[in-house]
């Protein structure tokens, strides 16, 4: 058992209560950056990881990065000891996925209560953790079946078992299996899972209802209020999807993400006032958050450009001296930020644009485009422009070639490495999620670079492949020949269950109609 609690008092006590119920091996530390290492290195059975607000680093920031940087091991229990109890705190730590929370001071007894539990729940499901970790998730949801458990550990075991049914994009069983425990057993859980299976049917008219009446239900579950922004931005509800995000903002208002989302909309819908008091936000929790980077300046200062159209000439030059007064400082703090410099100079180039200064606009274009040609990847300026001023972004890029590896990427060989394959294929995999599909393929095409052998990279690539064949008519011969290389590549190899799963649903895909397959994404990229 590992303690991390900044209190040299409260460790003490925790020990000696630990010590009585026969816990023997125990390693307790305060709070500081190493721990991290120890979190890395060492498998622990439970964290006891202590928060308190007044220190400069809080066990909700360790518990946030760590969740972030995927320290957490899935056969690790978490338990959140805090003094601080208030709902603000309570719904954040939440978001991270603590196994536990307990509020500090507590007794023997009670920590003995959650311990015991967390520790049974364990034993029981470590062939579930252990197919999950292997990335056997079919035989994962085929276990949690023959799990002994019951009352409230069998439902938590039944909660694992459909999120593993979502991530195998098994949405129909995933809906009948949440439709029941939603609406028969009222459990919170099942609301934005069984809305999610109704994501992925692309039925937004059902997964709104679910949501709606899920929020009534349990207005304290802030997954459901992200999931209703997301289904009404995707049928064109913007004022609606901004209302979900404020109104979760004002409930859990420390979310960073979240506050940078309700930013981001209330620019579509130009509130700017709500927009500026989103990125404010944003830049106060950019401070203490793992998820810290320059985009909250960035965006504040394309909301003062925006203020400057409405305004007279005295005020726009104050509103000016303010969009340069947050570059400068994003920059100072973020100077290795490249991408940031390009975006810079972008909106640098925006804000000349509407004060009638086309030549110092036309510099500042320029300038984006030489930094850009310095950057590791490709850079489509006319699409990340839009990003910048806060327009909506098309729904689905497509590369400009379909080359698998941009010339750029082929300067260095590089040596066999599978390690390196597999985050480069995760680096792709987020930027498919940000709708980057160009950096999504050269980080794709990277990850088979280091490792000709990474099937799950070679499926993304026939994924993406097939996508943007149906976007593009021009291009469709060339992108689905592509689709039939990467699918050929993998047919000796020894692939996962959900990476077969995979194949034969591109496969399936490939012998239909191209016109006939669904808009937007085919599927969850692997991870």
């Amino acid at each position: 058992m590992l303690l991390i609690e900044s209190s040299g008092n409260m460790r003490s006590t925790v020990v000696f209560m630990l010590r009585q119920l026969g816990v023997s091996h125990i390693q307790a530390v305060g709070i500081n950056d190493q721990v991290y290492d120890l979190l890395k290195e060492e498998n622990y059975d439970i964290v006891l990881l202590g928060h308190n607000p007044s220190d400069p680093l809080t066990g909700m920031q360790i518990l946030e990065e760590c969740r972030y940087k995927k320290i957490i091991k899935p056969n690790t229990c978490w338990v959140f000891m805090t003094s601080d109890a208030s709902q603000d705190v309570v719904l954040h730590v939440v978001e991270s996925q603590p196994d536990a929370v307990i509020t500090k001071p507590f007794s023997a007894a009670e920590l003995k209560l959650r311990l015991d539990m967390l520790l049974y729940r364990k034993h029981a499901l470590s062939a579930v953790e252990e197919a999950i970790q292997k990335g056997q998730l079919s035989q994962a949801v085929k276990l949690c079946d023959q799990v002994e458990l019951s009352g409230a550990n069998y439902d938590f075991v039944q909660l694992i078992k459909g999120r593993l049914l979502l991530q195998l994009n098994r949405f129909e069983e995933a809906e009948h299996f949440f439709k029941y425990r939603f609406a028969r057993l009222n459990e919170k859980e099942s609301g934005p899972c069984l809305a999610q299976a109704y994501i992925g049917q692309q039925r937004y008219s059902d997964a709104k209802s679910i949501l709606v009446e899920s929020i009534a239900k349990f207005p304290l579950l802030m997954t459901s209020y992200d999931l209703l922004a997301h289904v009404l931005e995707k049928t064109g509800e913007l004022e609606g999807a901004q209302e979900a995000l404020q109104a979760a903002t004002q409930q859990s208002p420390l979310s960073l993400l979240r506050n940078m989302e309700l930013g981001r909309i209330a620019v579509y819908n130009r509130n700017l006032s709500i927009a500026d008091h989103a990125f404010k936000r944003s830049i106060n929790l950019n401070k203490t958050s793992c998820y810290r980077s320059a985009e909250p300046y960035l965006k504040l200062a394309n909301v003062r450009r925006l203020e400057m159209k409405e305004v007279d000439d005295r005020q726009q030059i104050a509103l000016y001296n303010q969009v340069e007064e947050l570059l400068n400082t994003a920059g100072f703090q973020y100077p290795h930020d490249e991408i940031f410099k390009v975006k810079s100079a972008l909106l640098k180039s925006q804000t000349c644009t509407d004060l009638g200064d086309t030549e110092r606009a036309e510099q500042h274009l320029q300038q984006a485009g030489t930094l850009a040609k310095n950057l590791d990847e490709p850079f489509d300026i006319k699409r990340e422009m839009l990003e910048v001023v806060g327009d909506p972004l098309p729904i689905l890029d497509t590369p400009t070639s379909p080359k698998p590896l941009p010339a750029a990427s082929k300067k260095v060989a590089h040596k066999h490495d599978p390690e390196m394959s597999h985050k480069v294929n995760r680096l792709g995999v987020t930027h498919y999620n940000a709708a980057k599909i160009a950096q999504a393929i050269r980080y794709f095409g990277l990850a088979i670079e280091y490792d000709a052998k990474n099937s799950r990279a070679l499926l993304n690539l026939a994924q993406l492949f097939l996508e943007s064949a149906r976007q593009q008519k021009e291009k469709r011969e060339e992108r689905l020949k592509m689709v039939q290389r990467y699918l050929r590549l993998t047919v000796r190899m020894e692939l996962s269950d959900i990476e077969m799963q995979k194949r034969r649903l591109l496969e399936r895909c490939l012998q239909e109609p191209i016109e006939k397959l669904p808009e937007g994404s085919l599927g969850v990229l692997l991870k």
